[in-house]
């Protein structure tokens, strides 16, 4: 899904107009704005799906191991950083 993003912005850019003169972005501009509002909303649902998929495992995992063994040595392990979150 994201190598058709890629795709998009590579084939759409080209032949996007780049405008100029005051107050007129252009056409590029345009183009870049809705493509990189696509690739956010894209990766705040995979942060998202991310996280359900780490509670889920983390319920298994607690049925057979101490909570305080998933919760400091396995999640911290699988989480994704801060800055990702950003």
């Amino acid at each position: 899904e994201m190598n058709r993003e890629i795709d998009s912005i590579n084939r759409n850019l080209p032949t996007a107009d780049a405008g100029g003169g005051y107050g007129n972005q252009g056409e590029k501009a345009q183009v870049i704005r809705g493509w990189l509002r696509s690739v956010r909303d894209k990766m705040i649902h995979y942060i998202a799906e991310h996280q359900r998929v780490l509670d889920v495992a983390a319920a298994t995992l607690e049925l057979i191991l101490p909570r305080d063994l998933v919760m400091k040595n396995i999640l911290s392990f699988l989480e994704l950083p801060s800055y990702m979150l950003e």
